[in-house]
């Protein structure tokens, strides 16, 4: 079993140790959740626990056998929470939708999974996406981890909160006005606005069709790269891609 201590900080430094087979993946989820477990920034509105070790748990076996999908393969990340998961619940951040369960998984969330990650939650959002803060949810802000007196900023503010305090090694989220960058810069992490029909919006709650952007937060520009070149690409259920 892997100490905390021994976690890689980023999500190219963790590729490296699971392709070199010094970590596995259902370690490294396993860690990822106990940090979760107490963790009190409230980054996230969903945890996907059971969901996340039987990943874990294929992708272990994948990897030992020599099926290597690259570098997010084996890999912990999180979805902003109006990005839809299907069979996971999606809230939007509202009361509207606290219970509302998707029967089809977004775009991004698909390639995500196909490229061999493995999702550990939903992240909280200030509600339906519209404001810059990051503590206008039904759930209840989300608490910047350096400093929790102050605001994580939105509207992706779990994701920049869950990135910022390493309970996972990536998330996604949406700008519409500055919600990726924001929570990235208060948080002390790396956001990236894609260019405009770049990633798919297809299963993305929209905010605004013709302004919505959906990218990476990551702790290093190394990592948002390597999110990026798994999300970018055509997508024939977004016209706009």
């Amino acid at each position: 079993m892997a100490k905390d201590s021994d976690l890689p900080r980023s999500l190219a430094g963790l590729s490296r140790e699971l392709l070199a087979r010094r970590l596995s993946p259902v370690e490294v989820v396993r860690a990822l959740l106990e940090r979760i477990e107490v963790d009190e920034t409230n980054a996230f509105v969903t945890v996907t626990a059971e969901q996340a070790l039987e990943r874990a748990s294929w992708a272990e076996g994948e990897i030992l056998a020599g099926h290597y999908k690259g570098p997010l393969h084996g890999v912990p990340v999180a979805l902003k929470d109006l990005i839809y998961t299907r069979g996971v619940r999606t809230t939007m951040g509202s009361a509207l939708y606290a219970g509302h369960v998707p029967g089809h998984s977004a775009t991004v969330a698909r390639k995500l999974e196909e490229a061999g990650s493995i999702l550990i939650g939903k992240t909280n959002t200030h509600e339906f996406a519209y404001g810059p803060t990051g503590d206008r949810s039904h759930f209840g802000p989300t608490k910047n981890p350096h400093d929790a007196r102050r605001i994580t900023g939105g509207s992706s503010g779990g994701s920049g909160a869950a990135v910022a305090a390493s309970l996972c090694y990536g998330a996604l989220g949406s700008d519409t006005g500055g919600s990726i960058r924001i929570p990235a810069s208060l948080c002390g992490t790396v956001g990236m606005k894609p260019t405009f029909g770049r990633v798919s919006k297809s299963g993305v709650f929209p905010l605004s069709w013709t302004l919505d952007h959906v990218g990476p937060i990551t702790s290093t520009v190394e990592d948002n790269a390597l999110m990026l070149n798994a999300l970018a690409g055509h997508d024939p259920e977004d016209p706009y891609s």
